[in-house]
């Protein structure tokens, strides 16, 4: 027994040292350290700034940020010796892509009965999948407003360690929602006595809501002022937390640095979240044009979710929903585009987002399309998906554009973007910062 206890300390320290490699991340052998360099020879390259294209372009990578860009003719004679270089002289390269509205722990379906036998784990392991997925279809960047359990904040931690692939994440944790509201689940009955964990009623109520998000890691706060469509029981027309409470949730998100995205449908809503100084509108079904001066006043940013009502009217029936459900969709699509048409060509600021689990993940760019069919040219809808949405999400000094001292976050693709943003669906190479996660070229790019 003395030996044992003399032994015990030291076997201890092995137990967690070993535990400590076994926890460690492991790196790919062909992935190259964060120090390494690596030189990425562009056909071209879209200044999103300008709207235009700069030909036969170097990017200089360092430590997984860009250290310089430029014309080839003018760095090729001091590129450092022995870097990594990966040829993307027949290609199209852009900032990696950026969604502003994601739910990537959950997928098509989930909303209606079949989603309550899943449990927030399950959706946790949906969510690792379901990021992968978006980070192969370019986007490398997303903000996610809502997710049960905290399990957005779980896989942005996971990513951010390194032991799952996927975009960067701002996460938001529950959205805060009034009781029976789009926010709660209204699918059981009472006797169960349930309320989801963002449900909160009254300033002080949601105020601590907001500590409580934040608390537990949240990047942005998420709150519900209208009813919804994908949920049992309210409308989307109509305004749910009241204009004291929503003042109360703005306040106090901002003065704990966060910024807060508002999910409304009706002008009502509409009108008070952005009267209470919500950085953002999702969706914007009913907007008017009281709502679309009001945000040209503030500066709010609508994230429009376009696409959905194109995929949603096809597998409508598919998917799971209540009937109550469908019956909402078939009349706030149709109304959404409409009235977002309107507001995109009145000069609203655009955030590309997609609503992504409405509709499968890895669909995210085929919202560029519609965006330029309501309006948009195809520049100011990829600068929606790369400067805007770098500004919303408070990121301008790291993504959005392929500039010194941002990521390395990039994507190429075959083809022409501003005459065909279509092109965008297939993009061919994924790069996040400095690591190639997605190549489909010819073998032997990289030497």
């Amino acid at each position: 027994m003395k030996n044992f206890k003399r032994l015990l300390p030291g076997a201890a320290l092995a137990f967690v040292f070993s535990q400590a490699i076994f926890l460690t991340p492991a790196r790919s052998q062909d992935s190259p350290a964060a120090s390494d360099i690596v030189v990425v020879k562009a056909g071209r390259v879209l200044d999103v700034r300008s709207g235009k294209y700069l030909d036969h372009q170097i990017i200089l990578i360092e430590g997984g940020r860009i250290k310089e860009i430029g014309a080839e003719s003018q760095l090729r004679s001091h590129l450092p010796s022995g870097a990594k270089v990966i040829d993307l002289s027949q290609s199209t390269v852009l900032p990696g892509l950026i969604d502003s509205h994601t739910h990537v722990t959950f997928y098509p379906g989930q909303t209606g009965y079949r989603g309550l036998s899943i449990s927030v784990p399950r959706e946790a392991l949906i969510g690792a999948r379901n990021a992968r997925v978006t980070l192969e279809a370019g986007f490398t960047t997303i903000r996610n407003v809502h997710a049960n359990g905290y399990a957005d904040i779980a896989l942005r931690d996971a990513i951010n360690a390194g032991d799952v692939p996927g975009p960067r994440m701002l996460a938001s944790g529950p959205a805060l929602s009034i009781t029976g509201g789009h926010g709660d689940n209204n699918l059981l009955a009472s006797q169960f006595n349930h309320s989801n964990e963002g449900v909160a009623n009254g300033v002080d109520a949601v105020m601590a809501k907001v500590r409580e998000n934040i608390k537990y890691g949240a990047d942005v706060i998420k709150f519900m002022a209208t009813g919804g469509v994908l949920s049992e029981g309210d409308s989307p027309d109509l305004e749910q937390f009241s204009p004291e409470e929503m003042r109360a949730i703005v306040a106090e998100a901002h003065r704990l640095g966060r910024k807060v995205a508002a999910h409304a449908h009706g002008a009502q809503g509409i009108k008070d979240a952005v009267l209470a100084g919500v950085d953002s509108i999702e969706h914007g079904s009913f907007i008017n044009e009281e709502d679309i001066q009001l945000m040209k006043d503030h500066g709010t940013y609508l994230v429009p979710t376009l696409y959905l009502e194109d995929w949603l009217t096809e597998n409508i029936d598919k998917i799971g929903l209540t009937p109550s459900m469908i019956a909402k969709a078939k009349i706030v699509l149709p109304a959404a585009r409409r009235n977002e048409e309107r507001a995109i060509r009145a000069g609203v600021k655009i955030a590309f987002g997609t609503d992504s689990a409405v509709y499968p993940h890895g669909l995210n760019a085929h919202e560029f399309a519609v965006m330029v069919k309501l309006g948009m040219t195809p520049a100011a809808a990829i600068k929606a998906a790369t400067l805007n949405a770098a500004e919303l999400l408070g990121w301008s000094d790291r993504v959005g554009s392929l500039e010194p001292g941002k990521f390395a976050d990039l994507i190429a693709v075959d083809g022409d973007p501003l005459h065909e943003v279509a092109v965008l669906e297939n993009v061919k190479f994924v790069m996040k910062g400095g690591f190639v996660v997605k190549d489909e070229g010819e073998s032997g790019r990289r030497r």
